[in-house]
């Protein structure tokens, strides 16, 4: 089986969708191609682009700002698969970035605001899918305390967090925390940090943002 590895880090949209589809050109016998890229936005795409082709893919975060695609490469593809790609090869797309480069947002608790407990979970959720929709998003989103179960599985408010991650906001939840609630392995969005590079990009930030 053909084994071939594209690294289109560092690189713009849409090179490593470009750099993907040469490679594929270039298979022989099936195989597979593995894709290296730096952020969310080339993982959906090149994802996008395998599917055109009637492809299988899937993506892996291998660290901060490492992602993996890998590509199973069938060289005899049928004839629908042909024409979703020509069909739907236009449709790859660069998104803007939109992010505001020096604002945080820091989420130090599951709730917003006192009063009833219920309620401040409702209204942290609406504030987080808000933050999906304004033109402009943070560069960082920092979770600590009980802030911290918004990140994990079970969190209402997980498929808002992966929507700002493919769009490249880094989100951030403190390691301690984690620990402290026993929810470490459900970690599911963004990265571990730890209170000095929490200090850090507070004091960094050109504006901090708290519900």
């Amino acid at each position: 089986m053909e084994k071939k590895v594209v690294d289109a880090r560092g690189l713009a949209c849409p090179l490593p969708v470009v750099n993907a589809k040469k490679a594929v050109g270039e298979f022989k016998e099936d195989g597979v191609l593995a894709v290296l890229v730096d952020n969310e936005i080339a993982v959906q795409n090149l994802k996008k682009f395998a599917a055109q082709k009637g492809l299988a893919a899937a993506g892996e975060k291998k660290g901060e700002k490492e992602y993996e695609v890998t590509i199973q490469v069938a060289v005899n593809g049928d004839p629908a698969s042909a024409l979703a790609e020509e069909a739907g090869e236009e449709e790859i797309a660069c998104r803007t970035d939109s992010r505001k480069k020096g604002l945080a947002v820091v989420l130090s608790a599951n709730v917003m605001g006192g009063g009833e407990e219920k309620l401040g979970k409702a209204l942290m959720k609406a504030f987080i899918f808000a933050l999906t929709r304004q033109d402009v998003l943070p560069e960082t989103i920092l979770c600590y305390n009980s802030g911290a179960y918004l990140t994990c599985e079970g969190s209402d408010s997980l498929d808002d967090f992966k929507e700002l991650e493919a769009d490249g906001v880094n989100i951030m939840t403190c390691g301690t925390c984690l620990d402290f609630y026993g929810i470490k392995e459900k970690l599911a969005v963004g990265t571990v940090t730890n209170m000095y590079d929490i200090v850090e990009t507070m004091e960094q930030a050109g504006a901090v943002i708290r519900p």
